[in-house]
């Protein structure tokens, strides 16, 4: 792979409904496109594909709910709807943040068109991995630091995201705490948009591995729009973006989850491991889609682990003789080929790039 060439993937329409008379018709006029569409008839469904959609069609029978889920601000938002001249139309568009209400049928051109232009463009960005322990000490910084220069060896440009302001700093994991750059503290005093490429600039780099730790000391809780500003920026500007999340999630993480396009659950194969890691996981799953089982060795076989937690498995993570020892002296995990880190990053690498190579689907509640 060439340096910076886009590892990203090619999203479809959302729409939200639970009208199928409506559904029926999006679905005709997504066909007349060229083009399906994913369908979430839930808020809670649609929050991990809010903002990878190129376009995001609302009736409005899910106006309100939509609203009262507060997602965040994005563009091409459309409320649709089959009653003209309800006077309460445009309260619902203004608080769902669309920016138009096209009624049905007279507004089927105009959604063809908008439908259309996404089968010839998309939203292209980058991939967004979250990693989380599914009890502490499950070794998931190590996991996500590891992850991030796997990539960054492959000339893939990445982000590596300390989330955790109690973790004690990623970048020291890393080995890149003496590097000059911007931190979260800089970041959070920033407002509004951040632009994709002076992120690049600002943020401590090493080759293809940029990394946004927090400062030494006191560290503050990033604010949810921080976060959303810095990872819709970090998607457009890096090919892989990783993000290390604590176990107790607040809106700033709940941000980044929404965004993942796959989550990692670290999850030790053990009796209070997995009940540790059940209850993440009920968590999780309130706040993004896609989520694995990276399982670490146990007393418990990865069949039992897997199936007690009822999600797939990313793969199992070895222990890595002489780890602790690397870490203690301030060094960065090993990474050599046939450590179980490296071995484990490789194959996780290969399976998410070959899964977004073309079209990323994912169909709620009704098949293509």
């Amino acid at each position: 792979m060439t340096p910076h060439a886009p590892t990203t993937a090619l999203y479809r329409p959302l729409v939200i409904t639970q009208d199928d008379d409506l559904l029926d018709d999006l679905l005709r006029i997504a066909a007349a496109a060229g083009t399906e569409i994913d369908v979430a008839h839930a808020p809670a469904l649609a929050r991990p594909y809010w903002t990878r959609a190129p376009v995001v069609v609302v009736g409005d029978d899910m106006a309100d709910a939509l609203a009262a889920a507060d997602p965040p601000q994005r563009s091409r938002v459309l409320l649709v709807t089959r009653a003209k001249d309800d006077p309460d139309m445009w309260r619902r568009c203004v608080a769902v943040g669309a920016q138009e209400v096209l009624d049905l049928p007279s507004g089927e051109r105009r959604l063809v068109n908008e439908f259309a232009d996404t089968a010839l463009t998309g939203e292209m960005t980058g991939l967004l991995v979250c990693v989380v322990g599914g009890r502490g000490g499950a070794g998931a910084s190590v996991l996500a630091v590891s992850l991030a220069r796997s990539a960054a060896r492959r000339r893939i440009s990445t982000l590596l995201v300390d989330a955790d302001p109690l973790g004690g700093g990623i970048d020291v994991l890393l080995g890149q705490e003496d590097l000059d750059g911007s931190r979260w503290a800089e970041l959070v005093e920033r407002e509004g948009r951040i632009n994709p490429g002076a992120l690049r600039e600002a943020l401590p780099a090493s080759g293809h591995l940029s990394v946004l730790a927090f400062h030494r000391g006191d560290a503050e809780p990033v604010p949810a729009e921080a976060m959303r500003s810095v990872l819709e920026a970090a998607r457009r500007g890096f090919d892989l973006v990783v993000v290390d999340l604590p176990r107790h999630l607040d809106p700033a993480t709940t941000e980044a989850l929404a965004r993942a396009t796959t989550t990692l659950l670290l999850v030790p194969a053990e009796v209070r491991g997995v009940l540790a890691s059940a209850q993440v996981l009920s968590v999780l799953k309130a706040n993004t889609g896609d989520i694995r089982a990276v399982v670490r060795p146990g007393i418990l076989d990865e069949d039992v682990v897997v199936g007690s937690l009822g999600v797939p498995a990313a793969g199992v993570l070895n222990d890595q003789p002489r780890l602790a020892v690397a870490l203690n002296r301030g060094d960065a995990p090993p990474l050599g080929p046939k450590t179980p880190l490296g071995l484990f990053c490789e194959s996780f690498l290969d399976t998410i790039l070959s899964e977004q190579t073309g079209t990323y689907v994912v169909e709620h509640g009704r098949e293509s």
